[in-house]
């Protein structure tokens, strides 16, 4: 048994941040909300969403599993004004969700999720540990995109950068510490990453949100933010490419 209401705005922004990576996603629900973790097809990215009971306007459920389409919800809530309330109730019998936003009802037939797999979150040391507001970091990207399709983030004990360097030219984005919201990095870490995944990444957090990355020599980003008003919490972790050392 799964039945809830939620503001449109806060499903969207759940959609925004499954949709950077997967088409198709597993959610499990149970009485405390809803989780759900899912890798990109190539292997190269990661999400982990936890959205509370808390971040609906109603919640009722019992533990179950869900596969939805998410291209499908998201054209879906196109229809719905950011303040809209979305009325979702799932069909068991006929394995489908119902989605009701004012006049309109959509059914959605579910997911078959018994492919589909449970990444487990791995567990990495990474020294480095910083806040920053993600519109500093989205203006550094758009900077960059012209330049190469990959970027270089760096840490040490006095700033951050973001470095993007190609066959003739080089963008470089930096703040120090006393302009962010915290660093903490013992030494200068550097690891490279595709521009392209980490942009999306980006564009699925709230405007005007913190941002806390957590970096090492050549090891995965892990990038935390909160969403549906701090009721929800979404880690993203993203691959290096290593550089030779050529």
């Amino acid at each position: 048994m799964f039945q809830a209401k939620a503001r449109a705005d806060i499903l969207k922004e759940v959609v925004n941040v499954v949709s950077t990576l997967v088409d198709e996603a597993k959610f499990m629900v149970n009485a405390d909300g809803l989780t759900l973790r899912a890798v990109d097809p190539a292997h190269i990215a990661m999400v982990d969403l936890q959205l509370g009971k808390d971040a609906f306007e109603e919640f009722k459920a019992d533990e179950t599993e869900i596969g939805i389409d998410i291209d499908k919800l998201s054209q879906f809530l196109k229809l719905a004004r950011s303040d809209d309330i979305v009325d979702i109730k799932h069909d068991e019998e006929k394995r489908r969700l119902n989605f009701v936003v004012g006049d309109i009802t959509r059914r959605m037939s579910l997911i078959d999720t018994t492919g589909m797999s449970d990444p487990k979150v791995p567990s990495l040391n990474l020294p480095a540990k910083l806040v920053v507001k993600v519109d500093d970091l989205v203006h550094g990207i758009k900077a960059s995109e012209s330049v190469s399709d990959h970027i270089a983030l760096v840490a040490n004990p006095d700033d951050f950068e973001m470095l993007c360097e190609g066959d003739m030219d080089q963008v470089q984005w930096k703040k120090s510490k006393k302009d962010m919201g915290m660093l903490e990095s013992p030494s200068t870490v550097r690891s490279l990453f595709p521009l392209e995944y980490f942009s999306n990444m980006l564009k699925a957090v709230p405007s005007g949100s913190d941002v806390t990355m957590h970096l090492g020599n050549d090891y995965p980003v892990k990038v935390e933010f909160k969403i549906a008003g701090g009721k929800g919490s979404v880690s993203y972790l993203l691959a290096p490419r290593i550089e030779s050392g050529d």
